[in-house]
């Protein structure tokens, strides 16, 4: 089992940066895909990144592909998301999820229902 915990959000304005991490508790983090989930108000859950288990292959949604880049530190326990030329668009509550995701299928990873563990989310609001 895991515990996640997400930290890094704040308000920002469009064109700005901001770092999201997701600390893990257990030793067996490195054995974890790991995701970064959206959720904005009114509007369901929607996938943003996720990382392998190696952080060989790393995994897009098509909205922040080029702006937003995952990664993971398996000596810190930590994964990453780091964002760049944030849009008001980008707006929600940012959760991180694991889970012992194996597939080496894109879709896999894009689906929340396949993660067991999240984190409590942390709030990005971006102003215009």
């Amino acid at each position: 089992q895991v515990q996640l915990v997400e930290s890094g959000g704040g308000l920002v304005q469009a064109g700005d940066s901001l770092r999201l991490s997701c600390e893990a508790s257990g030793r067996t983090f490195s054995s974890y895909a790991m995701g970064w989930f959206r959720q904005a108000p009114g509007k369901e859950r929607e996938f943003v990144a996720a990382i392998t288990w190696s952080g060989k292959n790393t995994y897009y949604a098509d909205s922040v592909k080029g702006r937003f880049t995952i990664s993971r530190d398996n000596a810190k326990n930590t994964v990453y998301l780091q964002m760049n030329s944030l849009k008001p668009e980008d707006t929600a509550v940012y959760y991180c999820a694991a889970d012992h995701l194996s597939s080496s299928y894109y879709y896999t990873y894009t689906i929340a229902t396949a993660y067991d563990y999240w984190g409590q989310g942390t709030q990005v609001t971006v102003s215009s």
